[in-house]
């Protein structure tokens, strides 16, 4: 009997909330529908729409959905493209007069670069040989010694060549020795390949360093490489400047192989040698005496 009253005590309570709220439900219809009453509710609605409209940083729904994040990456991006649109006139600008101190000074610039495009048939990555195989040969084009260059930077030397094919050392080869310098700092030194993707630094000067972040472009010296090519970025672990190489970054399959630097030494100059000046003849006098 007492289990029977509390479930019908229960089952009562259910059917009173019930009726409150379908009652609470048409009086808001009610209020919907009826000027007055909806203008009664209308600044508690007002500060209600003001919370959900309020700007990204404390808008509770664009937080939920993501958009506040889309909106501040996007004025994230604004602004890049705002300081790139600046950095790009003061280049032109740089190259403009650059170019006119090249007219006036009469200055004899880099050669245009001429090189035949192939593609890596065979790529040789152990731990004491890294090199790669081209499909251009001496028949396309390719000369001993060429520079082989990708997207990224620069790639390496080709230290084979067939009729058809090319092998190329990487500069990650441990047995390459690169000359670069950094592009801020102008710091020379000798990248000595690593492992696949990054070179150190060896040989630098006492009384100089590289610039955290800066690029290593090489050198030209000992006229193997052009000078002003990219190798990569330089970062300091621990006593030891590494390098990541750049031409990992944009290896798609494909190098270029240009021809190295040759600068032709100037022939010596021929000797001069001052004319002899002939032996006076004998006077005629003393041979009739």
């Amino acid at each position: 009997m007492a289990r029977s009253g509390r479930s019908s005590q229960k089952s009562g309570a259910r059917r009173v909330t019930l009726g409150i709220l379908i009652f609470g439900a048409l009086a808001l219809i009610v209020a919907q529908s009826a000027p007055q009453i909806s203008n009664f509710f209308l600044p508690a609605r007002t500060t209600v729409s003001d919370r959900i409209g309020a700007p990204a940083d404390t808008r509770l729904w664009a937080q939920l959905t993501g958009q506040a994040d889309r909106e501040q990456r996007i004025r994230e991006l604004e602004n890049e493209v705002r300081d790139l649109a600046r950095y790009k006139a003061a280049a032109i600008s740089m190259a403009e007069r650059m170019e006119a101190y090249e007219n006036i000074l009469n200055l004899m610039g880099e050669p245009p670069e001429r090189g035949v495009t192939a593609r890596i048939t065979t790529v040789v990555d152990g731990p004491f040989a890294q090199t790669v195989l081209a499909n251009a040969g001496s028949l396309q084009g390719v000369v001993p010694g060429a520079v082989a260059m990708n997207e990224g930077g620069l790639v390496g030397r080709v230290i084979q060549l067939g009729d058809r094919s090319s092998r190329i050392l990487l500069i990650s080869n441990y047995q390459s020795q690169l000359p670069v310098l950094g592009e801020v700092s102008g710091v020379r030194a000798i990248l000595q390949g690593k492992d696949r993707d990054r070179g150190v630094l060896r040989d630098l000067p006492e009384a100089a360093d590289f610039i955290e972040g800066e690029r290593i472009l090489s050198s030209g010296e000992g006229g193997a490489f052009p000078r002003g090519l990219v190798v990569g970025t330089v970062t300091k672990q621990g006593a030891d400047w590494i390098v990541k190489l750049a031409m990992r970054d944009h290896a798609s399959g494909y190098v270029r192989m240009i021809a190295p630097p040759e600068i032709v030494e100037p022939l010596p100059e021929p000797e001069i040698t001052e004319p002899v000046a002939p032996a006076p003849a004998p006077s005629t006098s003393q041979g009739a005496q």
